[in-house]
């Protein structure tokens, strides 16, 4: 089992993903070959459960794409099962406090760092997989280094927690979600508005005092630079459905204005 998102970023590498929502295996396998290096299959807004997303887990996998997911809300069963079908990163919506930030750890580590249900389940092969063959405490440590938990911050709550939260002991990263949180600001989608350029490189620099990864959506090519620029460590670009719908789009003006 290795994160090759995780990684890459260790190595000092910058990543790039983007959102999974047409619900194709096949369009999994085309963003692998693209060079992509994650997809985050959407339970949150998608209309995907942990059986098609075992699916699309296959897919990925098959040409080196590391398959992330977002989850429904924070509770056990939507973090467990994702898990439990091969997701290597989680990300999970609407987080507001410590507490929260906690339980997500105690769902999505194994002991030491948290009690995640215990089971030999199609993400570990059956636990025939190598690094499943050497014992549980073996299979927990790896488990627990390569699965990365990482809180969406895109409320006002979570950013004002923020240094305390990026302690807890099991979260990988922080994951933007920028136009959520330009909302909780009163102020939507309005990215040039300086509260809410301020925010958005508070937190890249929180993850980094705290020696945590930084992850951010971004809409356009534009804002993914531009974040990239900021210092972010990777940047998830808009989402399968919309760039295949603008390639064409963009295709059919050249070729017919």
């Amino acid at each position: 089992m290795k994160n090759l998102v995780k990684e890459k970023m260790l190595a000092g590498e910058r990543t790039f993903g983007t959102f999974f929502e047409t619900g194709s295996a096949t369009v999994a396998e085309c963003l692998g070959l693209a060079g992509l290096d994650y997809i985050i299959i959407d339970t949150e807004h998608g209309p995907f459960d942990p059986l098609s997303a075992l699916e699309y887990i296959r897919a990925a996998k098959l040409y080196g794409l590391t398959p992330f997911a977002r989850v429904q809300e924070i509770s056990r069963p939507a973090i467990l099962k994702l898990l439990d079908v091969g997701a290597m990163g989680l990300v999970i919506p609407d987080v507001r406090t410590v507490r929260e930030v906690e339980k997500i750890v105690e769902y999505g580590k194994y002991m030491p760092l948290g009690k995640r249900g215990v089971a030999n389940t199609a993400g570990s092969g059956f636990w025939f997989e190598d690094y499943a063959r050497h014992g549980l405490e073996h299979y927990f440590a790896v488990s627990n280094r390569e699965t990365m938990l990482l809180p969406q911050c895109e409320t006002l709550e979570c950013l004002h927690s923020l240094e305390e939260i990026v302690r807890v002991d099991g979260i990988d990263g922080i994951y933007v979600g920028p136009f959520d949180l330009s909302a909780a600001f009163g102020k939507p989608a309005k990215f040039d508005d300086p509260e809410i350029r301020d925010a958005i490189a508070h937190i890249q620099g929180v993850c980094r005092a705290a020696g945590k990864f930084s992850f951010i959506f971004a809409a356009d090519e534009d804002t993914a630079r531009a974040d990239f620029e900021l210092g972010y460590d990777s940047v998830t670009l808009g989402m399968d459905a919309t760039v295949l719908t603008n390639a064409f789009k963009g295709l059919r003006g050249s070729l017919l204005g």
